[in-house]
């Protein structure tokens, strides 16, 4: 025994900051290895469900069934190689110092724009600056591999490579804009805070988050996608008669130009108290999508940016079914569920600040992350958030799949009060088979990521209503 160390002497001889940086690495590999394993559990789902199982042959044909299935194990095989290739170079950066190394860079810049070390905030934005910028040109292959391979290869790209590249360097410059401002002044609200700057850091949070919900539809949305008012017609009429009846204080009516981008659907709400929008993909809409009307004489179907793909099937739902996908988005409204999200996520915010203030002033925690002679802010905040709070992050992620989950069958049901039970049945149908979703799932796997019920769960669930 003399001779050899037991693991756990050995464990505790390591000097604190060690025993920090390895057991943030050990945590990070598994929850990996957890995901991995969940994820080959699905994907055996979707190698052996090769038949319509008995209970879906009324809803789904063998044909769409098939292509749903090829086209999960194609994203699943994709998945599981981005995973592990983020995991890799996360744990590369760490052993490699790759955050201090940074640091030291952004000084070294900002320094040469005459800003020396005791401007902590002008380096902080130049090293957000540069992270980002990292993150962005290592994410690049990936994005365009989904999006011109896996995406492409089953219909639902409908980009040329130049809308992609402006997209994406209109998203990354937007994503500055609001970034490095608002980091900015978190920054110095916490150095001049005081004991109590968690609360002031969030609430400074809690109107930033506010502030971009009410300005996002209107200011930033419109920046990447056409916004129209849905055209005066039966439709429009049908959602206001709807919103007043349930007192949802509607002002407007917005259809997307989703199709420039992507031929799958969605379709949602914003505004606060009596200002309230709804925004409709034009994917979701039989009568407006462009994906079902076929080129005029003398187009090539292929504009500069988009390519408008016709199609041999409709795609879309019928103005009841588009109707009762509403009443359960208006749902989540009418039950309070959007305003319940806000007080979770705003309570975890503030118990997230408070943890910090409490946390900052460890030493051993910067050095366990390569930095022994300074305590930046805004590493502090991406070691505590991002690393020292990663266990509490998966709990309360599993926590909150959990609750949408109850959430999305409680507007279900509030749809079906609203007598659109068998609209929504056939509406669940039409969109799961637009966007190619996989309606058999292993039960592990289910249970920790969809925030979603399982198809079946929800048709079964309308089914006693539709029959009554």
């Amino acid at each position: 025994r003399g001779v050899m160390a037991l693991p756990g002497e050995l464990w505790s001889e390591l000097p604190a900051e060690k025993r920090i940086f390895c057991s943030v690495l050990l945590f990070s590999w598994a929850v990996y290895l957890w995901e991995a394993f969940l994820a080959h559990r699905q994907r055996r789902v979707y190698r052996t469900t090769t038949h319509v199982p008995r209970e879906l042959g009324q809803i789904m044909d063998s044909e769409t069934f098939e292509k749903s299935r090829l086209y999960q194990l194609d994203k699943s095989t994709f998945s599981f190689w981005s995973g592990l290739y983020s995991e890799v170079e996360g744990t590369m950066i760490l052993l490699c110092g790759g955050i201090p190394f940074l640091w030291n860079l952004s000084g070294q810049i900002s320094g040469h724009a005459g800003f020396g070390p005791e401007y902590e905030i002008v380096q902080s934005l130049v090293f957000l600056l540069l992270a980002t910028l990292f993150s962005a040109v290592t994410g690049l292959p990936w994005s365009l591999y989904n999006t011109f391979v896996i995406e492409e290869k089953h219909g639902f790209n409908q980009q040329t490579l130049g809308f992609f590249f402006k997209d994406a360097i209109k998203k990354f410059i937007v994503t500055q804009c609001i970034l490095l401002p608002v980091t900015s002044l978190l920054l110095y609200i916490i150095k001049i805070g005081g004991d109590y700057f968690f609360i002031y850091a969030w609430l400074f949070t809690l109107v930033v988050s506010l502030v971009l919900v009410t300005i996002y539809a209107d200011y930033i949305a419109p920046l990447f996608d056409k916004f129209i008012p849905l055209p005066e017609g039966e439709l429009k009429q049908q959602i206001e008669t709807m919103a007043k009846n349930i007192d949802f204080p509607l002002t407007k009516v917005y259809v997307v130009e989703g199709s420039k981008r992507s031929s799958h659907s969605n379709a949602y709400f914003y505004g606060f108290f009596k200002n309230k929008r709804i925004v409709l993909f034009d994917t979701l809409l039989e009568d407006y999508s462009a994906l079902n009307k076929e080129p005029a004489e003398g187009e090539d179907g292929e504009n500069e940016e988009t390519k408008s793909k016709t199609k041999n099937k409709k795609q879309g739902c019928k103005n009841e079914e588009v109707l009762a996908v509403l009443g359960h988005e208006l749902g989540h409204w009418k039950l309070g569920h959007t305003v319940k999200n806000i007080i979770i996520s705003q309570m975890n915010s503030f118990l997230c600040f408070f943890l910090f203030a409490v946390l900052i002033g460890r030493k051993e925690l910067f050095a366990a992350f390569g930095f022994y002679d300074t305590q930046p802010t805004l590493i502090g905040l991406m070691i505590i958030f991002q690393f020292i709070f990663s266990p509490y992050n998966e709990v309360l992620s599993f926590c909150l799949t959990v609750l949408s989950r109850r959430f999305e069958f409680q507007a279900d049901a509030f749809a079906k009060e609203l007598g659109k039970a068998k609209d929504l049945y056939s509406a669940l149908i039409k969109l799961n088979k637009d966007n190619l979703g996989f309606p058999v799932s292993d039960w592990i796997f289910s249970m920790w990521h969809y925030s979603h019920p399982p198809l079946l769960e929800r048709l079964q669930a309308l089914k006693d209503a539709k029959q009554e």
